[in-house]
C-alpha cells in the first residue's frame, strides 16, 4: 500500500500487477492489450491504474460499486452449473469505450479521469465478498458489470479465497487481456463469458476503441487452459449484423471447439448509440442459423424472453434437455450431464 501525507486522496492505493518501469518515472502496464505507457501522475486508458512516482497502483482495490445475487444464466452462462446463484461484484472502470455501454454510469464514472479524486464505491474486502457469497447461498462469485480485467488485483485475491471455500469463479469480460494476464488469472477461474463484439476492426476502433485480435487470442487461451468458455455477441444493426461478420465469428468459435456456446443477443438503443433501432428478431434468428450452419452445437438468442433460442437441445438427437424462459429453468432432461432421451454427453460444467 502507499500513503502520501501531502496527497490524502492517494491513500489506500494497492500496488498493481503486471507492469514494468521505463525511463523517467514512466511505466508500461501489461495487464490489457492496450499496454498503456503511463507517465507519473497519469492514469491509463482504464483510468483506474495510476502511476505514482514511477510505480503503478490500482485505485479500485476493494472499492465495490455493485454487490448483488444473480442467476448464473444472467451472465450469460448456460452450460455452467445451471440454476446456480452468483454473487456479482464490480468496481468502476473499463478499458473499452463502447458507444452502447449499458453500464456506462459505473464503467465510465465521470470523475475517474482526475487522479486526484477518490473513486466511487465502498470498501468490501475479499474476505467480506466471500462471506457475503456464503451467506447468500451462492456457489459462484461473478466478476462482472464493468470489466474485471481492470480490477485484477481485487479479483485475484477474492478468487483465491473463494476457491478455498469450494466456490467457483467466473469472469464476464471483454477479453482484452494480455497473454500474461490470462496466465495469471486462468488457474483461479472456472468459467468466462467473453464478449466478442465483432470482426470488423474499423468498426471496433470507432465504436469500441479496440480491435478483435486480442479478444480472439484470449478466448482461445482460456479454452486451452481448461476454463469453461461461452461467447456473447450483441448484434447491433449497422455495426456487426452483416452475414460476413456473423459467419466469421461462428467460424472462429467452431474452429476452436464446436461445443462452445454462442449467445447472440438483441441490442436496444443505449448510451451514445441512440440512433440505431433494436435488433430485428429475424436478424437474431438469422445469426442463430449462421452459427448452426457453421457446426456450432449450441447457439442461443438473448434478450428475447420466450424465444425458442433460449433452450438447450441435445446435439445428438435434438431433444430439448434444458427448457428456459428468461433466466429461469422450466424443465431439465439431463442425467449426469447426458441427454435423458439418447444418452449423448452435453458439454458443460456442473450439469445435472
Amino acid at each position: 500500500m502507499v500513503c502520501y501525507k501531502n496527497f490524502p486522496m492517494l491513500q489506500g492505493l494497492h500496488e498493481a500487477v503486471l507492469w514494468e518501469s521505463e525511463q523517467e518515472d514512466t511505466v508500461r502496464c501489461h495487464l490489457c492489450a492496450h499496454r498503456c505507457v503511463i507517465r507519473s501522475g497519469q492514469v491509463g486508458i482504464c483510468r483506474v491504474r495510476l502511476n505514482v512516482a514511477g510505480r503503478l497502483y490500482s485505485r479500485v482495490y476493494g472499492m465495490a460499486t455493485s454487490l448483488a445475487v444473480d442467476p448464473i444464466e444472467k451472465k450469460p452462462l448456460f452450460h455452467f452449473h445451471p440454476g446456480a446463484s452468483a454473487l456479482s461484484i464490480a468496481t468502476v472502470g473499463c478499458n473499452f469505450g463502447c458507444l452502447h455501454c449499458q453500464n456506462h454510469s459505473i464503467s465510465h464514472w465521470p470523475d475517474l479521469s482526475d487522479p486526484r479524486r477518490p473513486v466511487a464505491g465502498r470498501f468490501v474486502a475479499p474476505q467480506e465478498v466471500v462471506r457475503a457469497a456464503q451467506e447468500s447461498g451462492s456457489l459462484v462469485i461473478a466478476y462482472t458489470y464493468t470489466e474485471p480485467t481492470v480490477y485484477m488485483e481485487y479479483a485475484l485475491d477474492t478468487c483465491r479465497l473463494a476457491r478455498q471455500q469450494g466456490m467457483r469463479n467466473v469472469f464476464v469480460t471483454n477479453g482484452y487481456m494480455t497473454e500474461e494476464a490470462v496466465e495469471l488469472i486462468a488457474p483461479h477461474l472456472d468459467a468466462a463469458n467473453v464478449d466478442l463484439k465483432g470482426m470488423d476492426d474499423a468498426m471496433l476502433r470507432r465504436e469500441v476503441k479496440a480491435e478483435s485480435a486480442p479478444v480472439l487470442r484470449t478466448i482461445a487461451d482460456l479454452h486451452r487452459r481448461g476454463v469453461w468458455v461461452e461467447v456473447t455477441t450483441l448484434v447491433i444493426p449497422g455495426s456487426n449484423d452483416d452475414d460476413l461478420q456473423l459467419e466469421a465469428i461462428a467460424a472462429f468459435i467452431a474452429g476452436l471447439d464446436a461445443s462452445i456456446p454462442w449467445h447472440v443477443s438483441r441490442f436496444h438503443p443505449m448510451h451514445q448509440l441512440l440512433d440505431r433501432p433494436p435488433t430485428p428478431i429475424r436478424t437474431l434468428h438469422r445469426a442463430r442459423e449462421i452459427g448452426q450452419a457453421a457446426g456450432l452445437h449450441f447457439v442461443y438468442t438473448g434478450n428475447l424472453p420466450g424465444d425458442d433460442g433460449e433452450s438447450t437441445r441435445c446435439p445428438g438427437c435434438g431433444d430439448e434437455v434444458i427448457r428456459r424462459r428468461g433466466f429461469s429453468l422450466l424443465q431439465v432432461n439431463l442425467q449426469d450431464g447426458r441427454c435423458g432421451s439418447c444418452g449423448t454427453v452435453v458439454a458443460g460444467r456442473g450439469l445435472p
